[in-house]
């Protein structure tokens, strides 16, 4: 059981900061890889929240794997989101205000394998060709993401 599941035990679906960590993974053609996640049935970025004792790389590698079985040779740190856009309510009813930090990563190895719990499937998209049912909490940072990639 992981450090939020034994919170909510204690304190039910009422709002928690969240700490976490998620990965921009880039191909070699210059596209994002999303999952189709199974809680929200949107598209996001591979990542989740920090366990005790982790650094917020850590987090990020290891969700990385747990999701998509993909290994993080490298990872650059993107940015730190926070405040009232990263509040969600997930659809079981948990409420989070998320903390991000985000990475980007276009060194990588493995076979693409979505876990099946969390992940209905992978796909790598262009990042001006999006799907248009983006999780809300990482609309803000592919939209970032995007506009700098358009001034590059």
């Amino acid at each position: 059981m992981g450090y939020i599941s034994e919170l909510r035990e204690l304190v039910g679906s009422r709002p928690l900061i969240m700490v976490g960590a998620n990965v921009i993974v880039v191909n070699s053609e210059n596209q994002i890889l999303l999952q189709l996640r199974t809680d929200n049935k949107c598209w996001g970025l591979p990542g989740g929240s920090m366990d005790l004792g982790e650094s917020l790389e850590d987090v990020a590698k290891r969700e990385l794997y747990e999701e998509t079985n993909l290994i993080a040779n490298e990872l650059s740190f993107f940015n730190v989101y926070s405040g009232k856009e990263f509040y969600y309510r997930y659809p079981h009813g948990d409420e989070v205000y998320n903390f991000v930090a985000t990475y980007i990563c276009d060194k990588y190895n493995g076979e693409l394998m979505a876990e099946k719990n969390e992940v209905s499937f992978l796909q790598f998209f262009s990042i001006y060709d999006l799907p248009s049912n983006i999780s809300p909490p990482d609309l803000p940072i592919l939209t970032e993401y995007n506009q700098i990639q358009r001034v590059q």
